[in-house]
C-alpha cells in the first residue's frame, strides 16, 4: 500500500431529488494517510459525504479531488458476506472483480487474513463466526486491494462493546500498518476519538462542518488511553460542538 491519498473537499453540497438539502458548503481537506472521523446528528449527511468521497454518489454542487490514480475501499455497517462462501473467497472477492490474477489474490488473501487475526479460519463460513469475526472478514475483503482511501460507514456499530473496544484496537493497528487515509463515519464520540487524528463535527440537515477538531495523542495508543482525564476532556469538547453545532 501506498502512504493514502489526500481528498480535497471544495463547495460541496447535495440536494437529492426527493427535494431533501443532505450537504451544503463542504470545504475540507483530508491530508494523505490520516485518520478523519466524522460525528454528526442523525440524517445530517454524514453518510452522503462518505459516498461523495468515494465517487458513489456525485455532489449537486462544488468537487471532490482524490489523490491522482486513488484506489478506494468501502466498509459498510452490515458486513454483507456471502454465505455460500468460505473466508477465503469472501476475502478474494472484490479482488475478483477487480480482474486480479490468481497468485495474487492467493497472496493478498493470506496476508489481510494474518492482519485481521483470521489466519486459521480460511475454510470456515459466515454463519460459524462471531459477528467481530464477520466484521473483520469485512475489513479483510477490503484492505485485500489494497486501498490509498478506506471509507467506513458505521462498521462497528452492530457489536457489543467489548467487542467493538478490541476492534477499534485492531483498526488503529491496521490503519498504521496499511499506510491509507482512513475516513470513518461514527455516532460514537469516544470512538471517534480513540481512532482518529482529527474530527469533523458535521451540523444538522443540511449538513455543514461546524468544527474540526485534531487529536493531538501519539500512536499507537493504549487502551487506557480511554480512561485519562485529557482523553475526557477531549471527547467532552467534542460533544459539546455536536450540542452547539453553529459555535463557528
Amino acid at each position: 500500500m501506498s502512504g493514502g491519498a489526500e481528498i480535497v473537499l471544495s463547495g460541496i453540497s447535495k440536494r437529492y431529488d426527493t427535494g431533501v438539502d443532505a450537504l451544503a458548503d463542504i470545504d475540507v481537506t483530508l491530508r494523505a494517510g490520516s485518520f478523519t472521523s466524522i460525528v454528526g446528528p442523525s440524517g445530517c449527511g454524514k453518510s452522503s459525504l462518505l459516498r461523495i468521497v468515494a465517487g458513489l454518489v456525485a455532489p449537486s454542487s462544488g468537487h471532490c479531488r482524490r489523490g491522482d490514480g486513488a484506489q478506494p475501499a468501502f466498509v459498510f455497517q452490515e458486513a454483507a458476506l456471502l454465505p455460500w462462501r468460505n473466508v477465503e473467497r469472501n476475502a478474494q472477492l472484490l479482488m475478483e472483480l477487480a480482474a486480479c490474477r490468481p497468485e495474487q489474490m492467493r497472496q493478498r488473501v493470506a496476508e489481510v487474513l494474518q492482519l485481521v487475526g483470521l489466519a486459521g479460519f480460511e475454510r470456515a463460513y459466515p454463519h460459524q463466526l462471531s459477528g467481530g469475526m464477520r466484521m473483520r472478514l469485512s475489513l479483510a475483503r477490503a484492505l485485500a486491494l489494497r486501498p490509498d482511501l478506506l471509507l467506513l460507514d458505521e462498521p462497528l456499530a452492530a457489536v457489543d462493546e467489548l467487542t467493538r473496544d478490541v476492534l477499534q484496537e485492531e483498526l488503529s493497528r491496521m490503519w498504521r500498518q496499511g499506510g491509507f487515509t482512513g475516513v470513518l463515519v461514527t455516532h460514537n464520540v469516544h470512538e471517534a476519538v480513540y481512532l482518529s487524528t482529527r474530527v469533523l463535527v458535521m451540523s444538522p440537515r443540511p449538513g455543514r462542518v461546524v468544527d474540526v477538531i485534531d487529536v493531538p495523542f501519539p500512536f499507537p495508543r493504549a487502551p487506557e488511553l480511554r480512561a485519562t482525564p485529557a482523553f475526557a476532556q477531549l471527547t467532552g469538547r467534542v460533544s459539546a460542538a455536536l450540542r452547539q453545532p453553529t459555535t463557528i
